[in-house]
């Protein structure tokens, strides 16, 4: 008897073990998921950030520049990005916002993805004056509005869909994550 507790005290024996690996894996199995949706919606949430500091930069200048503010949207639909001339680089729009509106203009969206941005700067008055745009996680334009492509109506999406765009147009957000009522999200 002596000699058997001896042994004992050697380690743990094999189903032992076995019994603390199964406990970490259900553990792990729990918790990753949740991590990974975690990080999709940081990354959601800075794309979101991003998308309003750029955009209240750009209507700072449309409101010095023009002496008054943007037009904005009579309707709920949006004509993006047709009605907002061509596409235009974050150095284009850095050349007229960094330093006196903001300190950097953002190449990247969360999911590092480059920002899509309309800027006409020649024309401060014109009704379609700014826009930017983020793909979401598919980082790539769609057709349809459903996945990418316009013209948009102004509305919120399940914030755990990472696949649609956050679109910012004319200092109002036309495509944004927002908690859908009847939705635990």
């Amino acid at each position: 008897m002596l000699k058997r507790l001896r042994n004992r005290e050697r380690g743990f024996t094999l189903i032992e073990l076995l019994i603390v690996v199964a406990i970490i894996g259900i553990i792990a199995a729990l918790l990753i998921p949740n991590f990974l949706d975690a990080l999709q919606k940081a990354k959601q949430k800075r794309t979101v950030a991003d998308a309003r500091n750029i955009g209240t930069a750009m209507f700072s200048w449309v409101t010095d520049a023009a002496s008054a503010a943007a037009a904005g949207a009579a309707s709920t639909t949006i004509n993006f990005p047709g009605a907002y001339g061509t596409k235009v680089t974050a150095d284009n729009v850095a050349a007229v916002l960094v330093s006196q509106y903001i300190q950097t203009v953002p190449i990247v969206d969360g999911w590092k993805t480059p920002y899509e941005y309309y800027f006409r700067t020649a024309t401060p008055l014109a009704k379609n004056v700014m826009g930017i745009r983020s793909y979401g996680r598919q980082g790539a334009s769609g057709v349809s509005e459903s996945d990418g492509g316009g013209p948009f109506t102004v509305t919120g999406f399940d914030p755990t869909d990472y696949e649609r765009d956050i679109i910012w147009c004319d200092g109002f957000f036309v495509r944004w994550p927002q908690r859908l009522a009847g939705t635990g999200s």
